[in-house]
Protein backbone atom coordinates (compact mmCIF):
# COMPACT_ATOMS: atom_id res chain seq x y z
CA UNK A 1 0.00 0.00 0.00
CA UNK A 2 1.12 3.57 -0.56
CA UNK A 3 1.49 6.13 2.20
CA UNK A 4 -1.97 7.61 1.63
CA UNK A 5 -3.62 4.25 2.12
CA UNK A 6 -1.52 3.56 5.22
CA UNK A 7 -2.55 6.97 6.56
CA UNK A 8 -6.23 6.20 5.98
CA UNK A 9 -6.06 2.73 7.50
CA UNK A 10 -4.10 3.88 10.53
CA UNK A 11 -5.77 7.24 11.15
CA UNK A 12 -2.35 8.88 11.07
CA UNK A 13 -1.42 11.67 8.69
CA UNK A 14 1.30 11.18 6.11
CA UNK A 15 3.73 13.70 7.63
CA UNK A 16 3.58 11.87 10.95
CA UNK A 17 4.27 8.57 9.20
CA UNK A 18 7.31 10.11 7.50
CA UNK A 19 8.42 11.57 10.84
CA UNK A 20 8.22 8.15 12.51
CA UNK A 21 10.31 6.76 9.66
CA UNK A 22 12.96 9.49 10.09
CA UNK A 23 13.02 8.81 13.85
CA UNK A 24 13.52 5.09 13.24
CA UNK A 25 10.24 4.10 14.88
CA UNK A 26 8.76 2.85 11.63
CA UNK A 27 11.02 0.81 9.34
CA UNK A 28 11.67 2.29 5.94
CA UNK A 29 9.41 0.66 3.36
CA UNK A 30 10.50 -0.84 0.09
CA UNK A 31 10.17 1.41 -2.94
CA UNK A 32 8.23 0.67 -6.09
CA UNK A 33 9.92 0.95 -9.49
CA UNK A 34 8.52 4.47 -9.74
CA UNK A 35 9.96 5.41 -6.33
CA UNK A 36 6.80 5.31 -4.25
CA UNK A 37 6.97 3.92 -0.73
CA UNK A 38 5.33 0.48 -0.53
CA UNK A 39 4.04 -0.33 2.93
CA UNK A 40 3.04 -3.77 4.09
CA UNK A 41 0.89 -5.10 6.94
CA UNK A 42 3.81 -5.05 9.44
CA UNK A 43 4.10 -1.28 8.89
CA UNK A 44 0.41 -0.87 9.73
CA UNK A 45 0.84 -3.03 12.84
CA UNK A 46 3.92 -1.07 13.96
CA UNK A 47 2.11 2.20 13.38
CA UNK A 48 -0.81 0.97 15.49
CA UNK A 49 1.66 0.04 18.24
CA UNK A 50 3.29 3.50 18.09
CA UNK A 51 -0.06 5.29 18.08
CA UNK A 52 -1.29 3.27 21.05
CA UNK A 53 1.84 4.16 23.01
CA UNK A 54 1.47 7.84 22.03
CA UNK A 55 -2.15 7.74 23.25
CA UNK A 56 -0.64 6.87 26.65
CA UNK A 57 1.59 9.97 26.33
CA UNK A 58 4.76 7.92 26.07
CA UNK A 59 7.86 9.58 24.73
CA UNK A 60 9.42 8.50 21.45
CA UNK A 61 12.44 7.21 23.38
CA UNK A 62 10.20 5.02 25.55
CA UNK A 63 8.30 3.81 22.49
CA UNK A 64 11.61 2.93 20.85
CA UNK A 65 12.56 0.83 23.91
CA UNK A 66 9.16 -0.89 24.00
CA UNK A 67 9.36 -1.60 20.29
CA UNK A 68 12.73 -3.22 20.76
CA UNK A 69 11.27 -5.53 23.40
CA UNK A 70 8.20 -6.14 21.22
CA UNK A 71 10.23 -6.94 18.11
CA UNK A 72 12.89 -8.96 19.95
CA UNK A 73 11.12 -10.79 22.77
CA UNK A 74 13.23 -12.93 25.04
CA UNK A 75 12.83 -15.09 28.09
CA UNK A 76 14.27 -12.27 30.25
CA UNK A 77 11.98 -10.84 32.93
CA UNK A 78 10.03 -7.76 31.99
CA UNK A 79 11.40 -5.68 34.89
CA UNK A 80 12.67 -2.99 32.50
CA UNK A 81 9.24 -2.67 30.91
CA UNK A 82 7.62 -2.41 34.34
CA UNK A 83 10.14 0.27 35.33
CA UNK A 84 9.42 2.18 32.12
CA UNK A 85 5.69 2.14 32.88
CA UNK A 86 6.27 3.06 36.52
CA UNK A 87 8.29 6.08 35.39
CA UNK A 88 5.48 7.08 33.03
CA UNK A 89 2.96 6.77 35.84
CA UNK A 90 5.21 9.01 37.95
CA UNK A 91 5.27 11.62 35.17
CA UNK A 92 1.49 11.48 34.94
CA UNK A 93 1.20 12.05 38.71
CA UNK A 94 3.43 15.13 38.33
CA UNK A 95 1.25 16.39 35.49
CA UNK A 96 -1.88 15.87 37.55
CA UNK A 97 -0.38 17.83 40.46
CA UNK A 98 0.64 20.60 38.06
CA UNK A 99 -2.83 20.72 36.54
CA UNK A 100 -4.39 20.88 40.00
CA UNK A 101 -2.16 23.87 40.85
CA UNK A 102 -3.17 25.49 37.57
CA UNK A 103 -6.84 24.88 38.37
CA UNK A 104 -6.42 26.62 41.73
CA UNK A 105 -4.68 29.56 40.06
CA UNK A 106 -7.51 29.90 37.57
CA UNK A 107 -10.15 29.64 40.30
CA UNK A 108 -8.36 32.36 42.26
CA UNK A 109 -8.19 34.53 39.16
CA UNK A 110 -11.85 33.86 38.38
CA UNK A 111 -12.80 34.95 41.91
CA UNK A 112 -11.39 38.40 41.10
CA UNK A 113 -14.50 39.05 39.02
CA UNK A 114 -17.30 37.29 40.84
CA UNK A 115 -20.02 39.86 40.18
CA UNK A 116 -21.25 41.49 36.97
CA UNK A 117 -18.95 44.33 35.88
CA UNK A 118 -18.12 46.20 32.75
CA UNK A 119 -14.98 45.13 30.96
CA UNK A 120 -13.33 48.34 32.19
CA UNK A 121 -13.86 47.16 35.79
CA UNK A 122 -13.12 43.47 35.25
CA UNK A 123 -11.02 42.14 38.13
CA UNK A 124 -9.58 39.38 35.97
CA UNK A 125 -8.23 41.82 33.40
CA UNK A 126 -6.98 44.18 36.12
CA UNK A 127 -5.10 41.32 37.79
CA UNK A 128 -3.58 40.17 34.50
CA UNK A 129 -2.61 43.73 33.57
CA UNK A 130 -1.07 44.29 37.00
CA UNK A 131 0.96 41.10 36.79
CA UNK A 132 2.17 42.10 33.31
CA UNK A 133 3.34 45.41 34.84
CA UNK A 134 5.32 43.63 37.52
CA UNK A 135 2.79 43.79 40.34
CA UNK A 136 2.10 40.73 42.46
CA UNK A 137 -0.42 38.32 41.04
CA UNK A 138 -3.13 37.02 43.33
CA UNK A 139 -3.53 33.79 41.36
CA UNK A 140 0.16 32.90 41.60
CA UNK A 141 0.76 34.23 45.11
CA UNK A 142 -2.07 32.14 46.55
CA UNK A 143 -1.01 29.03 44.65
CA UNK A 144 2.46 28.71 46.09
CA UNK A 145 4.32 31.43 44.21
CA UNK A 146 4.68 29.58 40.89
Amino acid sequence: MQIGELARKSGCDTETIRYYEREGLLPAPARSASGYRRYELPHLEQLAFIRHCRSLDMSLADIRRLQDYHLHPSAAPCDDINALLDAQIGRIHQQIASLQRLEQQLLTLRARCDAPHTVADCGILKTLEGAASGEGCACHDSAGGD
